[in-house]
């Protein structure tokens, strides 16, 4: 993989906003402009994880002068995220926002997760994954197909039984991670390199993670296919899910695989602020 820098800032921001782009040229330049608006670049910046496009993704990522990975060849949506982890994590970002280069987020939703990530609830802790979501009061949506509608109830219900908690939008891609979250995705490969949906949700309120949603602004996709198009795809992904969810219950509370890796991630924080 290769890696352009654009026009570099002298001063880091707090917040990276990764962005998975695969032949998304007609849609991603308004989608960087609108993040490029003063409020925004204050806090943020940008990094595009462009997955092997053959059309001018890279090309106009440079010209906006954002940071730009890209892959030799296609890996998928999960790997370029992971890989902005690693990214993130490196570099000494506190949060990260990961949103779609198809115009779908409205970069609108980028302060109001921000804000979230910083706010704590009643006992003074703090959200460690904040979802942007469609079905939750105040949100701005649009609507979704018959097939994906059974699979949201069905992936509801299963990180209900699961996590213990019922998360109205399992498949959204609007996320905000803070630094906790994403240095347990990159430093211990615990993110599907496909389809992280929900059973990384699942997963993390396992894990013990406080997972949030809020309303957020999404638009229909006008342009390019998604990953889930057609008759075909939405079924094998369902299924699929369904596996992957089942697999990450049992690797957590049957075989405890995770309970080294959350003994690390606590030993480093304690490390950290002092305490050892």
């Amino acid at each position: 993989m290769t890696a352009d820098g654009g026009k570099m800032r002298k001063e880091k921001r707090e917040v990276l906003i990764i962005i998975p782009a695969y032949n998304e040229a007609k849609t991603i330049e308004p989608v960087l402009e609108a993040l490029e608006q003063p409020d925004i670049a204050a806090v943020c910046d940008v990094l595009v994880m462009n997955d092997s496009s053959v059309d001018g993704t890279q090309y106009i990522v440079k010209k906006r002068g954002h940071a730009c990975v890209t892959h030799v060849f296609n890996l998928g949506y999960g790997s370029g995220l992971q890989v902005g982890y690693k990214y993130a994590y490196r570099r000494g970002y506190k949060y990260i926002i990961q949103m779609d280069a198809d115009g779908q987020h409205d970069p609108s939703n980028v302060l109001k997760i921000y804000e979230a990530l910083k706010t704590p609830d009643e006992s003074g802790r703090y959200p460690d994954i904040v979802i942007g979501s469609r079905f939750v009061e105040g949100a701005i949506s649009f609507p979704v197909p018959i097939t994906k509608k059974i699979a949201f109830t069905l992936f509801r219900n299963l990180i209900k039984w699961g996590g213990g908690q019922k998360i109205m939008d399992p498949t959204s891609g609007l996320q905000g991670l803070n630094k906790r979250t994403f240095w347990f995705y990159s430093r211990f490969n615990r993110f599907d390199d496909k389809y992280p949906d929900a059973q990384m949700l699942m997963q993390m309120l396992m894990l013990g993670y406080k997972v949030v949603e809020i309303p957020a602004v999404m638009y229909a996709r006008t342009e390019g296919k998604s990953m889930h198009s057609g008759i075909i795809k939405p079924v094998i992904y369902m299924f699929r899910m369904v596996l992957s969810i089942i697999a990450v219950w049992a690797r957590v509370k049957m075989f405890k695989i995770d309970k080294e890796a959350i003994n690390v991630q606590k030993t480093m924080e304690e490390m950290s602020k002092g305490v050892l």
